[in-house]
């Protein structure tokens, strides 16, 4: 869980310890916040607190990657919930079937945790699809991803050139790779929109790097789609 002055993280926090799973870790890692620092008090003995200067989201979540333990990882957002059954079911899927990568269905609230909107994952018919989406959008919310740990690390963490899209440039390298996106169809997670959250406050920046990946990495994208089956 990545943290930068974020109010909303105590449930955050929360959402994460109160998982049905019984084998979590709970990494939070303070990329040199100034603010709201002391909400995570309460959660000291039950949590892993990382302390780092600023370097922005992709830094501190392949800080917190770096030292985690387990198997998988998942990213949670400091102004985010998980559902209580979100890593049980997310492991479970993807041991049954021996997946490297998942993501899952979710719901949007606001500032006052009201949901606004429902079932907001993008579905794909085909692995082609899929693909060929990240040619035009990022298709996926991070939040609901989960991968093991062997696999982030095999691609080279997040890219931290990138404050921004770091997601979007991981889900292309992955592809890239022959890695499957597989679909978990449940709501798993609440994903908060909110006026100061990054995307809404540097959406320039972020529209910039966008289109910086996907010049980058389109030709390549172009050749992955044609040898996709489907």
């Amino acid at each position: 869980m990545p943290f930068y002055n974020c109010p909303y993280v105590p449930q955050a926090v929360q959402s994460a310890l109160a998982q049905t799973y019984p084998h979590v870790e709970v990494i939070v890692v303070d990329d040199g916040s100034t603010s709201w620092r002391h909400l995570l008090d309460p959660f000291h003995r039950r949590i892993h607190i990382l302390g780092k200067a600023n370097g922005g989201t992709a830094s501190a979540l392949n800080h917190g990657m770096r030292l985690a333990s387990g198997k998988y990882v998942a990213w949670l957002s400091s102004d985010d919930w998980f559902y209580p059954e979100k890593i049980a079911h997310q492991v479970s899927f993807m041991e049954q079937a021996g997946l490297r990568m998942s993501c899952t269905d979710y719901h949007i609230i606001n500032e006052r945790n009201e949901m606004t909107a429902m079932h907001q994952a993008l579905r794909f018919p085909s692995p082609k699809a899929y693909v060929a989406s990240l040619l035009s959008l990022c298709p996926v919310n991070g939040c609901t991803v989960m991968m093991t740990r062997e696999l982030i690390a095999g691609l080279g963490w997040f890219n931290e050139a990138y404050p921004y899209a770091h997601d979007y440039e991981l889900w292309i390298r992955a592809a890239l790779s022959g890695i499957d996106m597989h679909f978990v169809d449940l709501p798993l997670t609440l994903y908060r929109r909110h006026s100061g959250m990054g995307t809404v406050r540097h959406r320039h920046a972020v529209a910039a790097e966008f289109e910086s990946i996907r010049a980058y990495y389109g030709y390549l994208l172009h050749d992955r789609i044609a040898r996709t089956p489907g």
